[in-house]
């Protein structure tokens, strides 16, 4: 159901407004959903997120962005945006009453912060607004749970590390079984799962982690870098990771671990579409399982495979990557180092920065892109000029999704 007429004129005029003072009502409306809720962000919301301001930046952008959506309808970007905001929160086990939670936070920060330009009609609009974003993804949500076969938020399981393995100097694989031996549920080849473990100060903290196995396998695989803190040029501290060290320094074959059931709306089409896959650093793990499925299944479409990173050492499933790509018969592989050591370049190894601009690419390539943001919005912009639709452009985010908005 769209936005009413009434609402949508009241909304336009005040979007504005509420667009300049948004970056100052989600830092206070988590401030007051915490100081209510502590356990939210003690156990739910990634903390270190919730620190550099992450968090609030994508909620700013993503009711911006459904606000102005509803005053110039597209239904696909509507879609795009609401459907992976559905399956993040879905692997974190959202329930519908939680909504009202933040709603009653959410509102009190807009009226804190813009006061008397808050009538009852601007009130009223915007109430609408919010619940028509809230009830399209409890709905999406719902079907999401109902399609896994599990109850509303009963997303958890407890699994078994059967295989504990290093892929690159600061990455380590994990290959998770079932208590009881049966194969774990069947994910598609893209999918991610949350991983919930439990720090020393007593809080549970919760990742995504892309699956890096073929689903055929009955089992799941997560590769987990480590991230250490670092300082940016501007002084700005980025924490180092909690649940990556946690994970990368305690977690050993026979531990047992809490997951969640698979979501993700990056997955492989069977449309047989030319495939671009496109990573770069750690975003090479959801490309690793999308690459053993092809694998697995004799897949014979063309594929492209494009990789970046700093170093032939800090390339995670370097040598399985490639094993991969040599058994799927019409793929092959691009990579681009800042650093090649002692190496020389080669045809398809090179120095610097991924560059698709003499790459052949078929005007129907279906492009998958996982990385850091500077490197998907350059390569999407490169792929754009290469004549390839906005539209056949997918990609991950690790983390908060301030592309989306955008996108």
């Amino acid at each position: 159901m769209p936005l009413s007429a009434e609402s949508k004129e009241v909304v336009r005029a005040t979007l504005p407004a509420v667009g300049a003072a948004i970056g100052d009502i989600t830092p206070l409306f988590y401030k007051k959903m915490f100081a209510a809720h502590p356990e939210l962000e003690r156990d739910l919301f990634n903390r270190g997120n919730q620190k550099q301001g992450e968090q609030q930046k994508a909620l700013a952008g993503s009711i911006a962005a459904f606000a102005t959506l509803q005053l110039d309808p597209d239904p696909a970007r509507v879609e795009a945006i609401l459907s992976r905001i559905a399956h993040k929160h879905a692997s974190l086990g959202i329930k519908p009453d939680e909504y009202w939670i933040v709603h009653k936070h959410l509102f009190e920060a807009i009226v804190e912060v813009l006061g008397e330009a808050v009538t009852p009609e601007v009130a009223a609009a915007w109430d609408e607004l919010y619940w028509l974003m809230a009830n399209t993804l409890i709905k999406l949500e719902d079907d999401l749970y109902k399609a896994a076969g599990v109850a509303p938020g009963d997303v958890w399981r407890t699994v078994r590390v059967a295989e504990r393995r290093h892929q690159s100097s600061d990455t380590v694989s994990f290959v998770l079984t079932s208590l009881d031996g049966a194969p774990l549920p069947a994910f598609r080849p893209g999918q991610y799962l949350s991983v919930g473990v439990k720090l020393p100060d007593g809080a549970r903290q919760i990742r995504q982690y892309s699956l890096t196995n073929a689903p055929a396998q009955g089992d799941w695989r997560i590769t987990v870098k480590r991230i250490v803190a670092t300082t940016t040029p501007d002084g700005t501290v980025a924490p180092a990771g909690e649940v990556s060290n946690f994970l990368y320094d305690n977690v050993f074959e026979g531990d047992e671990l809490q997951v969640t059931t698979p979501f993700g709306d990056l997955v492989l089409p069977d449309d047989g579409a030319p495939l671009l896959l496109a990573s770069a650093g750690i975003g090479c793990t959801p490309m690793i399982g999308m690459l053993a499925h092809l694998a697995e299944t004799g897949d014979e479409r063309k594929v492209s495979v494009l990789h970046a990173d700093r170093s032939v050492a800090n390339h995670a499933h370097r040598h399985e990557l490639a094993t991969l790509v040599e058994r799927i018969p019409s793929a092959e592989v691009h990579r681009w180092y800042e650093d090649l050591g002692a190496r020389e370049p080669l045809e398809t190894v090179r120095v610097g920065r991924a560059d698709v601009s003499d790459l052949p690419l078929d005007p129907n390539t279906k492009a998958y892109l996982c990385g850091p943001l500077p490197f998907m919005l350059s390569l999407r912009e490169a792929l754009i000029e290469r004549n390839v639709p906005a539209e056949n452009i997918h990609y991950e985010v690790f983390g908060p999704d301030s592309w989306a908005p955008n996108a």
